[in-house]
Parts: structure tokens; C-alpha cells; sequence
């Protein structure tokens, strides 16, 4: 009778303590998944207030910045990206997502700034088209990074609030 009662309360005791693991893992997660929301809202924010313009864009080691003076790129809420230069627009859609299918990021927490000109594969913007790892953002700057699950080159993209 006492080997029975003591096999119940360790039997007890055991899923009891796992439960709690668990819940507390669910928990963790609601807590990422609330914090990536509230972030993901600010960069949002960030981006549709006002021009910006691409100060930096290395394209696996190779400065290509210049294929994006004159340009001020526009965020819109809805969804709709322009680049405009004063007498040629490209058009194209951007959006902040939770991602964490990433290849060039280890975290969980990973939020993504994605951008996608209708472009030929040729155009200087399709370069930009990709699911971009956001480094830092403030009012004014924005820096992104990408590391290609192909050739494993490493691209840099910073736009300036103009």
C-alpha cells in the first residue's frame, strides 16, 4: 500500500512539474509573438513617415549604391511600394512580417522587412526584392541584411528618412 502511494505521488509530482514546463513555454511564446506584433506596428510606423533614399546597398561585397541615387522610395500603408527618381517610378509592395523560416538568422524572434519591385530579373531593383533581417531602425534610418541561402553572399541595405 505505501509502494503504491509513493509510485502515485512521484507519478504526480512528475506531471505536474512537466505541465508547468510547458505552460511556461507557451507563455514565452504569446510574449514573443506580442512583443514581434508591437515592433512589427513601429517599424510600420517608421517606414511610412515621410521619403527615404538608399544610402548604402552592397551586394555581396560589391558597392552598388549608385544603381539607387535620385530614387526616394515611398511606403505606403496599404501595402504599395515607389521608388521615384523625378521622371521614372518603379512600383512594387513591402511588408513587415514575424518570420522565423529565415536562412540567415538563428532567432526565433525574427522579423522580416520584405520588399518586391515588378521588375525583369535583369532590373537594378530586383536586387532589392527580398525578405530582409532588420539590424536596427530608428526615426530616421533603417538597416537590413540579408544572407543568400544560395551562394551564402551577404547583402547590406541602409535607407536614410530623407
Amino acid at each position: 500500500m505505501k509502494t503504491k502511494f509513493l509510485y502515485n505521488l512521484i507519478l504526480v509530482s512528475a506531471l505536474s512539474i512537466f505541465g508547468w514546463s510547458c505552460s511556461s513555454d507557451s507563455t514565452d511564446d504569446n510574449n514573443n509573438n506580442n512583443n514581434n506584433a508591437a515592433e512589427i506596428m513601429q517599424i510600420e510606423t517608421t517606414a511610412e513617415a515621410g521619403t527615404w533614399r538608399v544610402t548604402s546597398f552592397i551586394d555581396s561585397g560589391q558597392d552598388e549604391t549608385n544603381d539607387f541615387n535620385g530614387y526616394d522610395f515611398t511606403f505606403a500603408a496599404n501595402g504599395s511600394l515607389s521608388a521615384t527618381n523625378g521622371t521614372t517610378t518603379v512600383n512594387g509592395s513591402w511588408s513587415v512580417t514575424d518570420s522565423s523560416s529565415s536562412d540567415d538568422s538563428s532567432s526565433d524572434d525574427d522579423i522580416d522587412f520584405n520588399i518586391m519591385f515588378q521588375v525583369a530579373p535583369d532590373h537594378d531593383f530586383d536586387d532589392l526584392n527580398d525578405d530582409w533581417d532588420i539590424v536596427s531602425y530608428n526615426s530616421t534610418q533603417i538597416n537590413l541584411i540579408d544572407i543568400s541561402g544560395g551562394n551564402g553572399g551577404t547583402d547590406t541595405l541602409t535607407l536614410q528618412k530623407n
